[in-house]
């Protein structure tokens, strides 16, 4: 990818982490026609979170940072609906913003660097053996998951969207560029749990 890009934007009240799965219901037209192009040509989106207003009745405020998403399954829903499930990419800070006709939102973006992989420090190694039980438990996405239990930014992510944490908390965890910095915050939270 290029250093910069302009992509279209999915706002949500939630936060999307690098390799993580998002199950979406996909309705209005504007968002159809996104996924189907993401699809037919193999093209990201982006998510981001509203901090204002809403999405849906006008003008809407989000974070600066994002993450890119691809869609890897689909199914059409009980209800009728088109069921998309997606898988976070690169975190994205937004440059510039403009709405489409049809009210798609749209940015130019500047992808972040990816992470290296940063080994697991001693003082949380603890934390794998709860994100593997609370990884055993995801039957349906399992089959889309590749575990680096061994890299703290993968660790650090996966904790960060299965603990349930406020999506400004999350935000917060997303744009902190340190993993080990990420876990400092997310360990005493863990340990606080007494299902853990």
């Amino acid at each position: 990818m290029r250093p910069v890009d302009d992509i279209a934007l999915f706002p949500l009240r939630t936060v999307l982490f690098p390799a993580g799965l998002l199950p979406l219901r996909i309705f209005e037209a504007r968002y159809l026609d996104m996924v189907g192009s993401s699809m037919r040509h193999d093209e990201a989106f982006g998510v981001v979170l509203i901090v204002a207003g809403s999405e849906t009745k006008g003008e809407v405020v989000t974070a600066e940072i994002g993450t890119s998403a691809r869609v890897i399954d689909f199914q059409t829903l009980s209800d009728g609906l088109l069921g998309v499930l997606c898988r976070g990419e690169r975190r994205f800070r937004i440059l510039g913003r403009r709405i489409q006709e049809d009210g798609l939102n749209r940015a130019t973006v500047e992808w972040q660097p990816p992470p290296p992989l940063i080994p697991l420090q001693p003082q949380f190694e603890s934390l794998v053996p709860v994100l593997r039980k609370v990884m055993a438990k995801l039957t349906y996405v399992n089959r889309f998951i590749e575990p680096h239990y061994e890299d703290a930014g993968w660790v650090s992510h996966r904790l960060a969207e299965y603990l349930p944490l406020e999506p400004p908390t999350q935000q917060r965890l997303l744009e902190l560029e340190d993993p080990n910095e990420r876990l400092a915050l997310l360990a005493p939270m863990i340990e606080a749990d007494p299902e853990n």
